[in-house]
């Protein structure tokens, strides 16, 4: 028996919790087991082979709920395979995707030991309804690459369904 791969999310208007929701389906088509949470439903890594993490980039930082998820389960993704997704450019700029990249990697640098087997950048989306001044006169914008999250999370199914299956506990 396979204990399932966890993906966890963190998001504030729900863009994030679709992406991760597709992967997870994704994931269950490659026939691997998974558990889909909030990063702040997530008490252990303990019953997990691998986790996928996904946030959002808010003013150029990662969410919050997905900083403290990092930090409190730091030493479990030591040793537990992890992959990780942002969201963030409004865009498929190429100046704006590499931002968002830099951004998730200097997130990432903080935790030295944690080494994502992948990491990925998907467009975000701006709901203008759903944002406090300024931002809500933003014009509304949906950038997400559906075939680009499908194509990465086949990917990590690849990457996860290879590794040696972990005895479950007794």
């Amino acid at each position: 028996m396979t204990r399932p791969i966890l993906v966890a999310y963190a998001t504030k208007h729900g863009s994030t919790q679709q992406v991760a929701q597709t992967i997870a389906a994704m994931l269950r088509k490659e026939s691997l087991a998974v558990d889909t949470r909030p990063v702040a439903d997530v008490t252990d890594l303990d019953s997990y082979d691998a986790v996928v993490l996904g946030a959002a980039l808010y003013m150029g930082r990662l969410h919050v709920d997905a900083r403290r998820f990092l930090r409190r389960h730091c030493k479990d993704l030591e040793s537990t395979p992890l992959a990780v997704f942002a969201m963030g450019p409004l865009t498929d700029d190429e100046r704006q995707v590499e931002g968002s990249q830099k951004q998730l990697r200097h997130a990432l640098s903080k935790l030295p030991g944690v080494r994502p087997v992948s990491t990925a950048i998907f467009g975000g989306v701006v709901r203008p309804s759903e944002l406090h001044f300024p931002f809500s006169h933003m014009p509304a914008s949906d950038a997400r690459d559906w075939k680009q999250i499908e194509q990465w999370a086949l990917e990590i199914a690849r990457a996860f369904g290879r590794r040696p299956v972990a005895a479950a506990p007794a």
